[in-house]
């Protein structure tokens, strides 16, 4: 019985390694894709962009909206 479980195991673990085809990968940027945390996030986003007067000011980098990153 315990063979058969870890038997089990193992099937749904190799059936969980994919290969992503070329053409598939144009669907991973999707907005149905995206993993957020809050469904506001998106928007949250949005508004801080349009705060900082530029596009990108989220990137991780210091610095306001006048480009002086």
């Amino acid at each position: 019985m315990q063979k058969l479980f870890w038997f089990i195991i193992l099937l749904i673990g190799l059936n969980s390694c994919v290969v992503v085809r070329e053409y598939d990968k144009v669907y991973v940027n999707d907005e149905e894709m995206q993993l957020s945390a809050r469904p506001c996030e998106r928007f949250e986003t949005n508004f801080h962009i349009y705060r900082e007067a530029s596009a990108g000011a989220n990137g991780g980098k210091t610095g306001g909206g006048c480009g002086c990153n």
